[in-house]
């Protein structure tokens, strides 16, 4: 089971176990509450405590940020380009058709939850920290426990997450660069659609044209927010479907299988060392291929 151990400082003699965990660590009453369910859970100097234990100067405290056991994702004999990888976090470079979650929709699409279960022992968790549809290409990152995930998404929140993607769309945006500012919410004629409508959550894209062909412009992304579907639909609510976006464009496309995105840089802060992470995945063939049309 992953640990992660803390020296208390001599400023932090005197607090409580929780207050030094909360303060320091992060972690929510969920996560407390949860650990402190576990026979060893939380330890101070090698032995079990209570969280309203006093600590003092040179005390080691200890807690466990491993997932207990859990009902087995069934394993897939996929293979899976990895970037990096670490006791506590992954990151790879999806490719086109493999979904992220399996879905009762789509029971025999291949699924990263899956390709990973076959790579890493049994009853793992499963913690996407950011998701890509199907179709969609590219870096994801994925938390090997549920602390780490926990951290995380924090990060999603406060700018130190960030993601880039790159798309190409029909026709070109006027103008090239901007901001598109538009709310989401459930196409209540459709399980899967997203649309436009006021009472729907904020969304905020900013776009930069890089490239123009005669048909087609490879735009950079920017997703200020992180709601279903936003880029896809952002890019058709201004007249500019993704090539090859069957929900959002005009069907299907002879051109290419699938919508044309692709997760091209993440930059993340290790949530346990603190060091700042920076991945970049290069455009695919198929992608790059419209630009040559």
């Amino acid at each position: 089971m992953r640990a992660l151990a803390l020296t208390i400082r001599r400023e932090q003699s005197g607090k409580t176990v929780k207050d030094v965990l909360r303060r320091e660590l992060n972690l929510s009453s969920h996560q407390l509450a949860r650990l402190k369910r576990r026979p060893d859970g939380i330890l101070l100097n090698g032995a079990p405590v209570f969280v309203t234990h006093p600590v003092e100067a040179g005390d080691v405290l200890q807690i466990e940020i491993g997932d207990p056991p859990a009902r087995a994702i069934a394993p897939l004999d996929i293979p899976l380009h990895v970037v990096y990888e670490d006791e506590d976090l992954l990151i790879l470079d999806k490719s086109a058709g493999m979904a992220v979650h399996a879905s009762s929709l789509t029971p025999d699409t291949p699924t990263v939850a899956g390709a990973l279960a076959g790579r890493w022992e049994e009853g793992f968790i499963f913690h996407p920290v950011n998701r890509l549809d199907k179709g969609t290409t590219g870096l994801m990152a994925v938390a090997r426990s549920g602390y780490v995930h926990d951290r995380l998404r924090l990060q999603l929140h406060s700018g130190e997450f960030s993601r880039e993607y790159l798309a190409v769309a029909r026709g070109h945006p006027e103008p090239p660069c901007g901001r598109i500012d538009l709310p989401i919410g459930r196409d209540e004629s459709s399980a899967i659609r997203r649309c436009i409508r006021p009472d729907g959550d904020r969304a905020v894209t900013v776009y930069e044209t890089l490239r123009r062909t005669e048909r087609h412009s490879l735009i950079r992304l920017l997703p200020e927010t992180g709601r279903t579907h936003q880029l896809r639909l952002h890019l058709a609510s201004v007249g500019h479907p993704l090539e090859g976006d069957w929900l959002y464009g005009e069907g299907d496309s002879p051109l290419i299988g699938r919508p044309a995105l692709h997760s091209h840089v993440l930059h993340l802060r290790h949530p346990i060392t603190g060091e700042a992470l920076r991945f970049t995945s290069p455009l695919p063939p198929d992608m790059e291929s419209l630009l040559l049309i």
